[in-house]
């Protein structure tokens, strides 16, 4: 029988399955990418697939070997890209637009906080930016689930277009909330 010789501790688990879970993410964003995908998209799917890359490494990493001004910009700028880039993705919708990327924003600015050179001691953003990933996984990964749908969705057929990639971004949103409560 196959024995986990390397994973001995609780932590060592932790790390493991956050690691199976990013890169599982990071394939099936660059694997969107790859089908043709073209555009603000293809980008937005190319980003997704860095971020979850990065952050399957990142609990393994020996201290902050992926910190710096450098990632922490490339991945603050990604977190600026969603909302910027929200009223060319459809019809002009305003706040709503903006609404739906603000999971992904958000995403990315988690990981341009635990990426930060001076990232600390501020639980105050913290709370507030794991609060928020944790609802929001909350949200995309019961939204798919027609017995957890309110009546009005029912009646008015609000059905997910890519189930698959709400998943992808709930499971993405849950473990960037746990990235930031790790210390590593």
């Amino acid at each position: 029988m196959w024995e986990l010789t390397s994973m001995r501790t609780p932590v060592d688990i932790e790390h493991g399955l956050l690691t199976v879970l990013f890169s599982v993410v990071a394939v099936h964003a660059l694997r969107q990418d790859l089908r043709g995908v073209v555009g603000r998209e293809g980008v937005d799917h190319l980003l997704h697939s860095a971020m979850a890359a990065a952050m399957a490494v990142m609990p393994w990493s020996p201290g902050r070997s992926l910190s710096g001004w450098t990632t922490t910009l490339f991945f603050a700028a990604a977190a600026l890209w969603f909302p910027l880039t929200a009223f060319g993705r459809g019809p002009a919708r305003g706040i709503a637009a903006i609404a739906d990327q603000l999971p992904s924003a958000v995403g990315m600015a988690a990981m341009a906080w635990m990426l930060c050179p001076s990232y600390g001691p501020d639980a105050v953003v913290t709370a507030v930016l794991t609060s928020y990933l944790l609802a929001c996984g909350l949200w995309l990964l019961t939204r798919p689930m027609p017995s957890l749908r309110s009546g009005a969705d029912r009646v008015h057929g609000v059905t997910s277009t890519d189930p698959y990639g709400q998943t992808r971004h709930g499971a993405m949103a849950w473990g960037t909330a746990l990235m930031l409560l790790m210390h590593h």
